[in-house]
């Protein structure tokens, strides 16, 4: 009897097998699917109902809603070629406005514009090259809004802070980021100044934000935008600078002490402690450190710190509570305080750290100069000035710079800046710095040939800043 194989169930279940195989991909993705919509739809629902972010950009949005109506953009015209711009803000309801020193040199005129489009002229109040601040004058009084300051706050490390200002010309920029560092020497950062004790910040700062303010989370001026980190070759030349996460601002608290200077007497005080350093030491207690501070290497009898009680071999590690690991660093903070005014000086003897209180007294033009009378003055008349027994001569002079276009030659002794008669190479330096020089002022110099051994006629030559832009 013949056997028949029944094909119908195994056809059956190949065919399930071979639905099963093609569609349940599918539904598995349409599985998928629906949990991502519905993830989605919460994720969704969530940010619609607020998040920390939302609460971090009205934050912001508040920020710069406080600050820009005092911010202000500044446009220069100056001696030698083209003009310039930078950034400023309001100081009070007087018309002054703050601005970088560097921003206004050698204007001849200054247009200031602020938030509502208005443009109006401006007058150089004064200017203090060696901490880099200016003030400008407005005769608009009306629809002012003074930025709030916080010289009694403390930054920190870590800090947010948010820079207003011009970058590149954009005007009334803001940018975002942290305090990265305090007491920062700026070094060839600075194109001017003699004071460093800046604030360092990775907030987005490049060419035009120079003179804006620094605020912090509350929209308070903590500082003023004054340099970029900028990259230099092997032969020292500075390129192109542009934000590259390292910025300087300085302290509210210098720029407070300048501005208020200069608008009631019109010169800036500064403190004077009487002592010269040494190098920097590390102050170690047995096995133990304890720091770094700059050893006195003098005391200058009489003056200040003699009188507080200061002595040869103290290492002074604070000022006013501020560090003060390296020399410039305690320049900045004496020569940025007044003549006059108490400063706490916490230092190392004897294996313990102590504190006196020093009265200050007033740094002299010729004090401030002292052992580098070059600094910040001579390099920008484009010439070079050496010491001799007839007093101080021209020893070169660079080709288009305010020397040569004033017809000074080698071998000239200048006898006089202005009315001020001068002895010396650190006399002629100090009478620049009185007289203007580092602000785009004129001078009138007094020079003679040297014949011999002999000095020959004066005459009277005008040196005029000369500048590139």
């Amino acid at each position: 009897m013949r056997r028949f194989v029944a094909f119908g169930p195994a056809i059956v279940v190949l065919i399930v097998a071979a639905l099963t195989l093609h569609f349940a991909p599918m539904m598995l993705r349409q599985i998928s699917a629906a949990r991502t919509a519905q993830t989605i739809s919460v994720a969704r629902d969530q940010l619609d109902a607020g998040t920390v972010l939302d609460a971090i950009n009205e934050a912001v949005r508040t920020i710069a809603q406080s600050v820009e109506p005092s911010v202000v953009h500044i446009e220069v015209d100056g001696s030698g070629f083209g003009g310039s711009s930078g950034s400023g803000w309001v100081y009070d309801d007087l018309g002054h406005v703050v601005t970088n020193a560097h921003v206004v040199r050698n204007a001849r005129t200054l247009r200031v514009q602020f938030y509502d489009g208005r443009v109006v002229e401006g007058e150089l109040k004064g200017a203090d090259s060696l901490t880099d601040v200016a003030v400008i004058r407005v005769a608009a009084t009306d629809g002012l809004f003074p930025a709030r300051r916080a010289p009694d706050v403390n930054p920190q490390q870590g800090d947010r802070v948010y820079a207003f200002g011009s970058p590149f010309g954009l005007k009334f920029s803001m940018s975002e980021g942290i305090i990265s560092g305090l007491g920062r020497v700026a070094g060839p950062a600075l194109e001017m100044g003699g004071f460093s004790n800046l604030i360092q910040t990775d907030a987005a700062v490049n060419p035009g934000n120079s003179g804006g303010p620094l605020v912090d989370s509350k929209g308070r001026v903590v500082g003023m935008n004054v340099a970029i980190a900028t990259a230099r070759d092997e032969r020292g030349v500075a390129g192109e600078g542009q934000s590259a996460g390292i910025s300087f601002a300085i302290p509210i608290a210098v720029v407070e002490n300048v501005c208020d200077q200069l608008i009631s007497v019109g010169r800036v005080s500064r403190g004077f402690l009487g002592i010269s350093f040494g190098g920097v030491d590390q102050i170690s207690d047995g096995d133990r450190y304890r720091g770094t501070g700059v050893r006195v290497n003098s005391v200058e009898d009489g003056g200040p710190a003699a009188l507080a009680g200061l002595r040869r071999g103290d290492v002074i590690v604070a000022i006013q509570g501020q560090p003060t690991p390296s020399f410039e660093n305690v320049r900045s903070i004496v020569g940025t305080s007044r003549a006059g005014e108490r400063v706490r000086v916490r230092y190392w003897r004897s294996n313990e750290f102590r504190e006196t209180e020093v009265v200050l007294a007033e740094m002299t033009a010729s004090a401030l100069v002292r052992g580098n009378p070059s600094i910040f003055t001579i390099r920008e008349t484009g010439m070079q000035v050496v010491d001799t027994p007839q007093g101080p001569v021209v020893f070169s002079v660079m080709r288009g710079g305010p020397a040569a276009m004033a017809r000074l030659g080698e071998g000239q002794v200048i006898l006089a800046v202005g009315a001020t008669k001068i002895g010396s190479v650190a006399d002629f330096a100090a009478e620049l710095v009185n007289q203007g020089w580092l602000v785009g002022k004129d001078l009138e110099l007094t020079v003679a040939d040297i014949v011999g051994e002999r000095v020959g006629d004066a005459r009277t030559v005008t040196l005029r800043p000369v500048t590139v832009r």
